[in-house]
C-alpha cells in the first residue's frame, strides 16, 4: 500500500527524491513523515501515519489517500525552491516570532505543492489535514504576537 502510493506520486511529480519507508518514527513524537535536506530523502513512518489517520478520521478507511497527502507534503519540502534560503535563516539569530513565521512559510510552501500534486483528490479531505497540520504553527504565532 505505502509503496504503491509512493511510486504513483513519484511518477506524477517527476521527483528524484529518495524515499525510505520505515516501520515507526525513532522519537517520541507522532511524526508521519519528514524530509532530510542533506541526503535529499523523504522518510515515511507507517505506524505514525496509521495512528494520525485514525485520530483524524476515526478509521483506516481512507489510509491510501492519507498516505498520499502526507507524502505529497514531504515532496513539497523536497521540491521547495526557497528551502535552502529559509533553512539558512533558521540557523541565524531570530526572535521567536521570526522563527515561527519562517516555519509557517516552509509548511505553507509544502502544502501548496501537495495541493497541486493532488488536485484530483477531495479538497475537503486535504483541507482537514492541512488545517490540523498548520494549527500548531498559527498557535505559535499567536503566542509570539505583542
Amino acid at each position: 500500500m505505502f509503496h504503491q502510493v509512493v511510486s504513483e506520486l513519484l511518477m506524477r511529480s517527476n521527483s528524484r527524491v529518495q524515499v525510505k519507508i520505515e516501520a515507526c518514527f525513532p522519537g517520541k513524537r507522532l511524526v508521519g513523515g519528514k524530509y532530510h535536506m542533506g541526503s535529499h530523502t523523504v522518510y515515511l513512518y507507517k505506524a505514525e501515519i496509521k495512528e494520525q489517520c485514525i485520530r483524524l478520521f476515526g478509521s483506516l478507511d481512507r489510509l491510501d489517500e492519507y498516505i498520499a497527502v502526507i507524502f505529497a507534503h514531504e515532496l513539497g519540502h523536497s521540491e521547495d525552491k526557497e528551502l535552502n534560503e529559509l533553512a539558512a535563516l533558521l540557523d541565524s539569530p531570530l526572535s521567536d516570532r521570526e522563527e515561527a513565521e519562517i516555519c509557517l512559510h516552509l509548511e505553507k510552501n509544502a502544502w501548496r505543492y501537495a495541493r497541486c500534486l493532488l488536485s484530483h483528490m477531495d479538497p475537503l479531505f486535504i483541507d482537514h489535514i492541512v488545517g490540523e497540520s498548520l494549527s500548531g504553527y498559527y498557535q505559535r504565532l499567536e503566542l509570539n504576537t505583542a
